[in-house]
């Protein structure tokens, strides 16, 4: 779809200089403090754990074992950390196909990405990071390494295809501030000790099972049971860093370049998936002819020579893409357990910094709360609950089915078979409904589009809207996996990432990534599946058919329902078995 220059959405401008330093107290608190504190935590948790196995320990043996099983864990750490860039090099090369380019290149693609390489990298005093690019149209941004001067950063084609000059150069920007903040190290660090926690419980355990004296042995139990403790929060805790890292390279990236309305916009199109075609003129831009130059933007998929990508002229639409994330109960949780803030909440503190430059905030996050306080609140937390409880209704099933065959089985009602068919029959039911939730029928599912599904605040990752899309599939959904089997498709309003599912399980899944996807993108297809909303948003597919007559069937609730008919069979016939 091509618009006019006078339908285009006007975009919130930038600083006249770069390098202003922003304050982050109300969004992140302090990067060094973050860290300082989350490994200070990590590291007394260790010693804690340490302390109580010494007192409890009636054998040098289980000491000593941990003891080289703690040296071992820092040691092959470090080894890792230290030739893992050459390990992923190689990984990059083989399964994604990554090439690596100089510099120069990436100025053909985006000339101001390059500056501000170079710029960043000379006033850091860094090593420019090695670069490299996937040929493939999923837009999407990563760096990797161990210390600062053995950095990569890889791009997709997809970033210089969908983000204007200045977005993609905050993208570089923001992976420029993980390197320049030693994430690399840090993360490292934080995880070993992790590690180490869940060594200390397999020791304390191991403990408990050789030591003679009772109470020595309930102690062990007791201080396994709270390392085991200790190691889920430590991971939590490392992802409460991860998360708030991610924060200090978006701040990171607003200081140096001055434009946290661009990394905004980068965010709401790579993220979220939202972009607008649109012509911009009649001749190619300086931006499309590079990636000609190189052949990795093919000219003719495009509507008009010069096509670029906006985000959509509706403000009112995109202010409603941040509902979910700022107010749906299942945000929260799936934050609680990702590397990385949910985007609504980057958006907003990017939104607080172009603020304090002065600057036109390119998304009202006012009216965004606004709009938040008039949501259904009874329909947004009462299907939370339901759904909190259909994620655990297998183990539910099998505890209550158990309890229900321990008292048959005790009041002489039934054989000791009931104690393990009414589990199974229960665990059966339960699974048969809930696929009938997570997959409802599809035979009468309306069509839609990205951002129409993206904008309801209510959406579930449980709960499947069987939906219709129509667009172009761009590339794979793990950008250039080459036996990725998911694929991206685009519509007119935005991307969607497509989950498909072989009947024959990963192997199935395996062999159609290899064989047949690759065949498959650039075509024009209708697609029809179940749409999910969590801190990425995917559609599980069912049904995809391209404008060639190629149809692919998959199958995300095949396995599902074949376990729930097994156990509900075997389950029945143990019970009336004599």
């Amino acid at each position: 779809m091509s618009i006019s220059n006078s339908e285009l959405p006007r975009k919130a401008g930038r600083a006249k200089q770069a390098g202003a330093i922003l304050a982050t107290a109300k969004v992140a608190g302090n990067l060094a403090l973050a860290s300082s504190v989350t490994i200070a935590l990590l590291v007394g948790i260790v010693f804690s754990l340490v302390a109580a196995t010494i007192f409890i320990v009636d054998s040098s043996n289980p000491a000593l074992g941990f003891g080289l099983a703690a040296l071992f864990t820092i040691a092959f750490n470090a080894i890792v950390f230290f030739i893992s860039p050459w390990i992923m090099d190689l990984v990059q090369g083989w399964l994604y196909h990554t090439r690596w380019v100089k510099i120069e290149e990436i100025e053909r693609l985006s000339p101001e990405s390059a500056h501000t390489i170079q710029r960043i990298c000379s006033l850091k005093k860094i090593k420019q990071p090695r670069i490299g690019i996937i040929d493939d149209n999923n837009p999407t941004a990563f760096t990797y390494g161990a210390l600062p001067d053995s950095a990569r950063i890889v791009v997709s084609a997809g970033l210089f295809k969908y983000l204007d000059d200045d977005e993609a150069a905050t993208v570089y920007a923001h992976e420029l501030g993980h390197i320049v903040h030693w994430d690399f190290a840090v993360m490292t660090v934080a995880s070993t000790l992790v590690q180490i926690t869940y060594l200390l419980y397999i020791t304390i355990h191991e403990i408990g099972k050789k030591v003679n004296d009772e109470r020595a042995e309930n102690a062990a139990a007791i201080a396994a049971f709270i390392a085991y403790v200790f190691y889920i929060v430590g991971t939590y805790l490392l992802l409460y860093l991860s998360r708030t890292r991610e924060y200090f390279a978006d701040c990171f990236a607003a200081e140096q370049t001055g434009n946290p309305n661009a990394l905004s916009r980068a965010l709401v199109k790579i993220a979220y998936g939202i972009i607008q075609e649109t012509g911009k003129s009649k001749e190619p831009s300086r931006l499309m002819q590079g990636t000609r130059a190189i052949g990795i933007y093919d000219a003719k998929a495009a509507a008009t020579t010069g096509t670029a990508y906006q985000i959509t002229s509706s403000p009112e639409q995109i202010g409603r893409l941040f509902l979910w994330d700022l107010f749906n109960p299942w945000g929260w949780w799936m934050e609680l357990n990702s590397t990385h803030p949910l985007t609504g909440k980057r958006v907003r503190a990017l939104s607080n910094y172009a603020e304090q430059l002065g600057l036109e905030m390119e998304f009202d996050m006012g009216r965004v709360a606004a709009e938040g306080k008039l949501l259904d609140k009874k329909r947004l937390y009462g299907t939370f609950y339901q759904d909190v409880l259909l994620y655990g209704a297998e183990f539910i099933a099998i505890v209550i089915g158990l309890a229900i065959g321990a008292f048959l089985f005790g009041r002489g009602l039934r054989g000791v078979q009931a104690f393990f068919a009414i589990p199974l029959v229960l665990l059966g039911g339960v699974m048969l409904f809930k696929r009938s939730i997570m997959y409802p029928s599809s035979q009468n599912a309306p069509a839609s589009d990205v951002i129409t599904l993206m904008s309801d605040a209510y959406a579930s990752p449980l709960r499947g809207q069987p939906v219709q899309l129509e667009g172009t599939l761009i590339g794979r959904g793990d950008a250039g996996y080459i036996f990725g089997s998911d694929i991206m498709l685009q519509d007119k309003s935005g991307l969607m990432y497509l989950l498909y599912a072989s009947r024959w399980g990963p192997l199935g899944n395996f062999f159609f990534g290899m064989k047949r996807v690759q065949g498959l993108i650039g075509s024009e297809t209708k697609v029809k599946g179940w749409f999910r909303r969590g801190v990425a948003s995917w559609m599980d597919l069912e049904l995809l058919s391209t404008a060639n007559g190629n149809k692919v069937s998959s199958h995300p609730a095949f396995w599902g329902l074949l376990w729930s008919i097994v156990f509900l069979a075997g389950g029945t016939l143990l019970f009336f078995a004599k």
